[in-house]
């Protein structure tokens, strides 16, 4: 019956017809009934109270109220036409105005008439205001009363006069359809009754016309908990297919380059967390199925060192191994730091860029080919056809959210069989999120610091506080310390930008005379963009400017204070991958962001989320309720599309575990979905997922 609702158009509908049906369809991506039924309000409004014009505060976001209008005055013309009104219910006055359709609206609305107005109250002065009220005729019977939904619309909605109001009344015609009321359960009886969940059909009455706040609790536990238990559900039997699918090489040994370079080379001792991790790799690349491990640390954390010790398992049993990353600031950091581990236990390593020339590109192909070669580092370019491997084992993606999908998919096929794969990310990902983004992965997580690292020090200053913190740069400066100071560069106001970042250099230059500044930004020349950042690095420098060009792939322990200008036109994300650019020597390092006076109270939320915190995944779960997880970093690269219409993963982690956990305990009892309730099951999934995805390659 749901599948008879995706076949009847919603011009069909009572109240609908093909003009209003072309443009739901154009505007809000409605067709059917179905698309309708599952058009969720995102907000409800109680319109069981009303109020007097003498209760009317600023503090009410809705009024409700009853009387009569007084006067009618229309003012100014053409575009700047508008329609005042002046309402009373005996206690007082409120004015009402109209900027749309004055002439229809001044028609249909007469003096002495009782009426029911609705909408939002602006005080100006001492005087409240209602703009674009919604009016009705008051008849106690059928005045509106309790929850109702408050549907997103479109300007040209509004403007062709379909109201939420509108869009209700054509969901109540839906919901007396008998196609509507006949609707089967779509999850198993055994779930809803364990689970006490609402009835299908009674939710999607209470979702659109709750009974009450208790109606309307259970209908959106329903839905979310369907929508979610489906998604996991489609998750895990995919990661099971393949799980059973995915052959992979069995490193079974550990042998004399790991156990030399850990008891030989290995300079400080490794945490508890890059122990645990290690361990958990190993017994992935012994068991036979190819490993897809994510791991996860923040900034600073140690996880190079655990993917170097993780190569050289492949290695000591007779593998090569790769380390791709996406820029070449970062692969070049990359091979200096592994090339000096491993050159001091004999082994062969080699960068690969899109800048090597040719003669060395081909010597290392040749290399690569006779097994000379060890580990190889890249960036996009180990993804092209000539590079070819004699035996590559294990593939490590670093910063993986900024590759697609179809790129790292192509290093998978390297080998006849796909090597093991690690990919590390220092953009702490929600827990919510990584399993459901990453369903296939398995997670690791360092979470602690090396030993001897401070934390960073967070503050948040105003221009008025400039004088004073460019006196604390050069007390740090004449310490011997180094000093960012990063710009926002954003596209639409990028030439605005980059006049700040050069007039900010220019300003710094003066304060700073006797030091010396550098500055970088993206729309540079590759090489003098090297060039300046080589002389940062190497010291020869002591204040960079520059965009977050920087944000990742710069190691300099020595940089003890990161100021971010306009901080409050970055994400908490960048915020923090920028922050991580300091605090990586063993001295004091601050983190300074220089913001306006004047913030919107998410803004100031979000800079003090970073002045509170240094802990990565606090900062990301705060990322996600203020974003929302369409846009998280790394979610649009995954290819993976929330198109969720109730559940939000940033706030329904409870019903996500919940949904998981059945989902699982569903595969246990029945893998192939072949019970009559795992068909139903089965067609259900390839009603909502007819677009596969292939989930071996989201990592």
């Amino acid at each position: 019956m749901n599948s008879d609702l995706k076949r009847m158009e919603l011009q069909y509908l009572q109240g609908v017809g093909p003009k209003r049906a072309e443009l739901l369809a154009r505007e809000l991506d409605l067709h059917t009934f179905h698309d309708l039924l599952h058009y969720y309000p995102f907000r409800y409004i109680d319109r069981s109270t009303i109020h007097k014009v003498n209760e009317v505060n600023g503090e009410m976001p809705f009024i409700q109220l009853k009387g009569r209008f007084i006067t009618f005055t229309t003012v100014g013309e053409g575009a700047r036409k508008r329609l005042q009104a002046l309402f009373t219910d005996g206690s007082g006055t409120i004015e009402c105005v109209w900027f749309n359709r004055v002439k229809s609206i001044r028609e249909s609305l007469k003096t002495g008439v009782e009426y029911l107005i609705f909408g939002k109250p602006a005080q100006f002065g001492h005087h409240y205001s209602i703009a674009h009220p919604e009016v009705d005729v008051y008849k106690p019977e059928t005045a509106p009363q309790g929850l109702m939904g408050v549907y997103n619309l479109t300007d040209k909605l509004r403007n062709r006069q379909i109201s939420s109001r509108i869009l209700q009344k054509l969901v109540k015609n839906l919901l007396n359809t008998t196609a509507v009321q006949h609707i089967p359960d779509t999850l198993p009886a055994s779930i809803v009754a364990t689970r006490r969940l609402m009835p299908l059909n009674e939710a999607l009455v209470n979702i659109h016309l709750p009974g009450s706040i208790r109606d309307l609790q259970r209908a959106q536990l329903r839905l979310k908990y369907e929508e979610l238990f489906y998604l996991e559900l489609n998750i895990l039997r995919y990661i099971k297919g393949s799980n059973d699918k995915r052959v992979g090489f069995v490193f079974s040994r550990v042998g004399d380059y790991f156990h030399n370079f850990y008891n030989h080379v290995l300079e400080f001792p490794l945490t508890d967390a890059q122990k645990r991790v290690i361990r958990e790799i190993r017994q992935d690349m012994g068991s036979g199925i190819q490993m897809n491990r994510l791991l996860q640390g923040d900034v600073g954390s140690g996880k190079t060192i655990v993917a170097f010790m993780v190569m050289l398992l492949a290695i000591d049993n007779g593998y090569q191994a790769c380390i791709m990353a996406p820029t070449e600031i970062l692969a070049t950091q990359h091979y200096e730091t592994i090339s000096k581990m491993a050159g001091k236990i004999g082994l062969n390593v080699a960068l690969l860029t899109g800048s090597t020339r040719k003669k060395e590109r081909d010597s290392i192909h040749e290399r690569l080919m006779s097994g000379e070669l060890n580990i190889i580092v890249g960036t996009h370019a180990l993804l092209e056809d000539p590079v070819q491997f004699r035996n590559l084992g294990l593939a490590v993606i670093d910063e993986q959210h900024r590759f697609g999908v179809a790129q790292r998919a192509k290093l998978w096929k390297k080998n006849t069989t796909p090597p093991h794969v690690l990919v590390m990310t220092a953009t702490p990902i929600p827990r919510t999120l990584a399993m459901t983004v990453y369903g296939d992965l398995d997670v690791s997580v360092i979470d602690q610091l090396p030993p001897g690292r401070k934390p960073v020090t967070t503050l948040m200053r105003y221009a008025k506080d400039r004088e004073k913190v460019y006196h604390f740069v050069g007390s740090e400066v004449r310490k011997g310390r180094q000093v960012y100071i990063v710009y926002p560069l954003i596209e639409e106001n990028e030439k605005l930008d980059l006049l700040a970042l050069e007039e900010g250099y220019e300003i710094v230059k003066e304060t700073f005379p006797s030091y010396k500044v550098t500055y970088v930004h993206g729309k540079m020349k590759p090489a003098e963009k090297d060039h300046q950042m080589e002389l940062f690095a190497s010291g020869q420098s002591q204040i960079l400017v520059a965009t977050t060009v920087i944000e990742v792939g710069v190691n300099v322990p020595n940089a003890s204070v990161m100021i971010i200008e306009n901080a409050e036109r970055f994400g908490l994300s960048q915020l923090h991958q920028l922050r991580g650019r300091v605090g990586r020597g063993a001295d004091q390092s601050y983190c300074i962001l220089m913001t306006k006076y004047e913030l919107s109270r998410d803004t100031r939320h979000r800079l003090e989320v970073m002045t509170s915190t240094n802990d990565g995944f606090v900062v990301a779960e705060e990322d996600m309720k203020l974003r929302g997880p369409g846009d998280m970093e790394g979610t649009q690269q995954s290819g993976v599309a929330f198109n969720l219409k109730i559940s939000n993963l940033a706030k329904d982690g409870q019903i996500l575990q919940m949904a998981r956990d059945d989902a699982e305990a569903v595969l246990r009892h029945d893998p192939s979905l072949s019970s009559p309730e795992g068909q139903m099951m089965d067609r259900h999934i390839h009603e909502l997922f007819n677009k596969q995805l292939n989930w071996s390659e989201i990592s």
